[in-house]
């Protein structure tokens, strides 16, 4: 199948809603329904269809951004990780991502979300301590194994000093930020590509420069120009002179792909209106685009952000 549509899907799409997550699952109280002993699946009386996952061609590679909202917020309340995070594997299994890449993601969320799929395996450390096991969020990268090889990987913070942990340039960041970097080999068709999944800051000095630094790392890394994506919350909307350094580098998905929408991406677990999460590709054949913001296993908002899915193909 050459070319995969989206169209059904974009149809079955849910409006948003001024309600969250207590609104939707069934018999929610507050603080009533605990999953921390292991993931129960819930009935959802509006979605009892079994979905089939996503084709995806053999020339093909099915991107995913996803900030999966940090584990730690939202405690005791409908909207809490121990919750929904039961609506993540149906959405990841029904997707069918090639590669997919977190924001926020802790490294019990990580995990959770790596043990509920089978076939992948994700690289990542700590924007806070720089390793695999530490506290911290963290950016993860996941890939389908049967599907592509992961040849390396590594880690860059945005920031003066980007080898190291550290903070960004602007005086009293609160936050470190990071990026997570890997170049795979397609082992269908045997060709290579390079991803940079990341999160930028909230202070728009530390996003502008943390771009300048993400272009010149892109570059750096990937000498040999291999088709690449770039994956994101970066807590700014299009178009803005953020985006500058990617000019003649790499085409935001959703502006390219011949099917698309413009959905908002940031729904704070009851609308969306702003569009701050992206997929940038280069050297990919853009086929489609769409912000995935359906219900899932029963669960209305499984983030406050939704995911977004792109679909490129390999130029011939």
């Amino acid at each position: 199948m050459k070319r995969i549509l989206y169209t059904a899907l974009a149809l079955l799409a849910v409006s948003c809603s001024e309600k969250d997550n207590a609104d939707f699952i069934p018999a929610y109280t507050e603080g009533g329904i605990d999953f921390s002993q292991g993931a129960k699946p819930i009935t959802d009386p509006a979605d009892d269809t079994p979905r089939e996952p996503a084709v995806v061609g053999e020339n093909q590679i099915k991107i995913i951004s996803y900030n999966i909202r940090t584990g730690g917020a939202d405690s005791g309340t409908s909207n809490a990780w121990t919750t929904r995070r039961v609506g993540t594997p149906q959405m990841l299994t029904v997707e069918n991502p090639t590669v997919f890449g977190l924001q926020e993601a802790q490294l019990y969320q990580a995990d959770y979300v790596k043990s509920s799929l089978e076939g992948y395996d994700y690289v990542g450390v700590s924007r806070d301590t720089g390793t695999a096991t530490g506290a911290g969020e963290r950016t993860p990268i996941f890939w389908k194994t049967a599907l592509v090889q992961m040849e390396d990987w590594g880690t860059f913070w945005l920031s003066p000093t980007p080898g190291i942990p550290s903070f960004g340039w602007a005086e009293g960041s609160s936050y470190r930020r990071c990026a997570t970097w890997a170049r795979f080999r397609h082992i269908a068709t045997g060709k290579r590509f390079f991803y940079i999944n990341t999160h930028l800051d909230l202070v728009r000095e530390n996003r502008q420069y943390g771009m300048d630094l993400i272009a010149t790392k892109m570059k750096e890394l990937n000498p040999s120009g291999y088709p690449s994506f770039l994956t994101g919350d970066m807590n700014e909307s299009w178009p803005s002179a953020v985006f500058d350094p990617l000019t003649g580098v790499m085409d935001n998905l959703r502006e390219i792909a011949p099917e698309t929408d413009h959905f908002g991406t940031f729904n704070g677990f009851k609308s969306a209106s702003s569009i701050i999460d992206f997929i940038f590709v280069s050297g990919f054949t853009p086929v489609a685009y769409r912000t995935v913001n359906e219900s899932w296993n029963g669960i209305k908002f499984i983030s406050d952000h939704f995911p977004i899915a792109g679909l490129v193909e390999f130029e011939e």
